[in-house]
């Protein structure tokens, strides 16, 4: 059995990994964690989450993350840092599914996957993943004379954009053309711009709603266009993929991963 922390169990990642937990064979919840402040504090985590009582309350204290063999974190860019190298000092695995991380904040996860196994990933859904692969390949073969755009939509509360999945997807269709995103990417466009260059890839981002998240990556040239489309529907996507990847990791060697390596997609 493997053994499941939660961090921000009072929000919407957070129930939703507690729900889909009771779903999956081989993994219990132990610790739900949450910030000091919240109402939800001492109320059974399964009850947040709408399942039934699982005896484990919801707590301010990081200390009762240590009986768990891997920590969940869906929680701020600011605090999945801190997560990772507390679980480094317990000696646990953790799955950080935060975006939006700065530079030095990046360095240190990547620092903690010296001594655990990280698994570190803007989207954790199938869907997503196979899009990653595709749009790489897609990228290979058609080459930088197919413009390329992507386009993503998100709930109004989101707080980074783009979002991390749109930026991996920039990334891949990059790599598959070997180029470099930071040399070609545009994020938004206003005013005279001018003629689009050769080989920019464009980035955008749309807050309205309630929208679980929409990626769609265009690539086109003079007579075709061509347009791969991700649309969720549900967290519980994102969600079951994350307590999937929790019994994946749980006897993995010290090391930074992503769903690639999760799902065998990695070539």
């Amino acid at each position: 059995m493997v053994k499941l922390a939660i961090l921000g169990a009072a929000g919407r990642m957070g129930k939703a990994l507690i729900s889909c937990a009771e779903r999956v064979d081989g993994v219990e919840v132990v610790a739900a964690i949450e910030i000091e402040g919240s109402p939800l504090l001492g109320v059974d985590a399964g009850l947040t989450a709408g399942v039934s009582e699982l005896g484990v309350e919801i707590t301010s204290d990081m200390t009762a993350t240590g009986v768990a063999d891997v920590v969940i974190d869906f929680t701020f860019h600011e605090a999945s840092p801190l997560n990772a190298e507390r679980a480094a000092e317990f000696g646990q695995s953790i799955i950080i599914g935060t975006t939006g991380l700065t530079d030095e904040e990046a360095d240190v996860v990547k620092k903690a996957a010296e001594k655990i196994p990280i698994v570190w990933a803007p989207n954790m859904s199938l869907g997503v993943n196979l899009l990653f692969a595709m749009v790489e390949k897609a990228g290979s073969i058609l080459g930088v004379e197919y413009d390329v755009e992507i386009v993503e939509t998100h709930h109004k509360l989101k707080k980074d954009a783009p979002s991390g999945t749109a930026l991996r997807l920039a990334e891949q269709v990059a790599a598959g053309r070997l180029q470099n995103l930071e040399d070609v990417g545009c994020y938004g466009r206003q005013g005279l711009v001018g003629e689009r260059p050769v080989g920019e890839i464009g980035v955008h981002a749309v807050r309205a709603g309630d929208v679980v998240g929409d990626h769609t990556v265009t690539f086109a040239i003079e007579g075709e266009r061509i347009e791969f489309t991700h649309r969720a529907s549900s967290r519980d996507t994102f969600a079951m993929g994350a307590v999937k990847t929790a019994k994946w990791v749980a006897d993995k060697k010290p090391g930074l991963y992503d769903m690639q390596d999760v799902l065998g997609l990695r070539e």
